[in-house]
């Protein structure tokens, strides 16, 4: 183990859940979040159901678009407001349901050990329940933003991470919106010496949940042409591809809490 992989003092941080047209599932999944962190924003991405309404009354801090913007501008919203509130991390999931909150105290054991490192809950329990377009998606993009990270990145694609402060304030100054804009964030936070870890985790995928966001072919053609120009850019960066095929992905299955 290497000094920058172990920390004196757990990591802490604030739960962001953003949120488009999630008036089924939001409120549980605010509730679940209170039940591990004490302070958790939700941000309506301008829904045009009754997102916000589905959770009054709960200890969570609103913030609340008049129309939709991206999951990116609804990220960096929720990143400034964690920052205003003190955060020296910020922990994101999904407001489908699709992650437990169970799992964010394991996100967390994971960065106490690993510090300054990005955490990514990797969907990697019971993967085979996942949408085959979906997972081919996800395929791709990993294979594309681990050239590009120099590190081999399992599941870069899932919405269940940690991000400690100084990835944070990376994130804040990228440009990209959409499925983009997380992609970027881990491939930024490389070339700035900030590695990536895994978590492994179960997510759920009921038929009754509303289709996801992320489009497989649509997505993978934005974030493949992000990487494209930077590899372009970098001189193709086949260091980078090398160490991402014959290094290891640093994953980590931390204990439930």
């Amino acid at each position: 183990m290497t000094k920058d992989e172990t920390q004196s003092a757990p990591a802490t941080g604030v739960v962001v859940i953003p949120a488009l047209n999630e008036e089924r599932a939001i409120r549980a999944v605010a509730e679940a979040a209170l039940r591990v962190c004490a302070k958790v924003i939700v941000v309506d991405d301008g829904s045009s159901d009754g997102t916000s309404a589905a959770v009054a009354g709960l200890a969570v801090e609103l913030i609340r678009h008049t129309a939709p913007q991206g999951k990116a501008m609804a990220l960096r919203d929720g990143f400034r407001r964690a920052l205003e509130l003190g955060a020296d991390g910020v922990l994101t999931m999904d407001g489908d349901g699709q992650h437990a909150a169970a799992d964010l105290p394991r996100l967390l054991a994971a960065a106490g050990k690993y510090p300054n490192h990005v955490v990514i809950g990797a969907r990697l329990l019971g993967r085979d329940a996942q949408p085959d377009k979906n997972r081919f998606g996800n395929a791709q993009a990993d294979f594309w933003v681990s050239w590009a990270c120099g590190q081999r990145i399992v599941d870069s694609q899932s919405g269940q991470r940690y991000y400690p402060r100084a990835a944070i304030d990376i994130a804040l100054a990228l440009p990209h919106d959409g499925f983009v804009f997380e992609s970027e964030i881990l491939i930024e936070c490389a070339a700035h010496g900030i590695r990536t870890v895994s978590v492994p985790i179960k997510a759920s995928y009921e038929e009754e949940r509303r289709a996801s966001h992320f489009k497989p072919v649509r997505d993978v053609v934005r974030i493949t042409r992000m990487i494209a120009g930077r590899l372009l850019r970098g001189g193709l960066m086949l260091g980078n591809l090398r160490r991402s095929r014959k290094v290891a992905p640093i994953v980590v299955d931390m204990p439930a809490m």
